[in-house]
């Protein structure tokens, strides 16, 4: 059976290393029969801030509606985007506050401390870029972005497993190991996972 997977690529430059990893995960995943889709957020025309939080939503932008869509089509979701000042980029950020709404991604119950898992069945995989040491951002930064779509929205969600892939030193690999990175990356694309 064919596996759908959505690839959505969360820098906001372009083009950028993150977007070649997307498209060597992409490649990987096509390979081995996989019916894929990428969403590429700086592409996108939509209103980052949650105006009105959740009392006094905006309404969704068409470009949202169809994230939605996409995203409840797929399988397993891939997440690229480079972690910038220990967090992910505010478009990313602002991606996730207006797509992942009550009613769409989870219900909160009356008297209930946790909510309904509207995305459950999905599995996910994080690829992350940092300038720094992958060690650094783990045993003294506490891994901040890895831990919020983790724990704070892919555990709230239902979607599990969550994979991490973390790509550190990019600023300061050689052209060669780039392009080692991207063999692995796509690799992992192949594995469908």
């Amino acid at each position: 059976m064919m596996k759908k997977i959505l690839i959505i690529q969360g820098n906001p430059v372009s083009p950028s290393y993150n977007g070649a990893i997307a498209e060597a995960y992409r490649k990987g995943a096509v390979q081995a029969g996989a019916e894929v889709r990428m969403i590429t957020l700086n592409e996108l025309e939509f209103n980052m801030n949650l105006e009105g939080g959740y009392r006094n939503k905006l309404p969704l932008e068409p470009d949202l509606l169809e994230a939605q869509e996409a995203i409840k089509w797929a399988e397993h979701l891939v997440w690229v985007f480079p972690i910038w000042w220990g967090g992910p980029p505010a478009l990313f950020k602002g991606f996730i506050d207006r797509i992942f709404m009550p009613g769409y991604a989870f219900k909160y119950h009356k008297g209930k401390p946790f909510p309904d898992q509207l995305l459950k069945g999905r599995t996910a995989r994080m690829i992350t870029t940092m300038d720094g040491p992958n060690w650094y951002y783990k045993w003294f930064q506490g891994e901040p972005a890895h831990k919020m779509m983790k724990i704070s929205t892919f555990a709230l969600t239902g979607i599990k497993p969550v994979r991490i892939t973390p790509v550190d030193l990019v600023g300061k690999q050689s052209e060669e190991q780039r392009k080692k990175w991207l063999e692995k990356i796509e690799q992992l694309g192949r594995k469908l996972g």
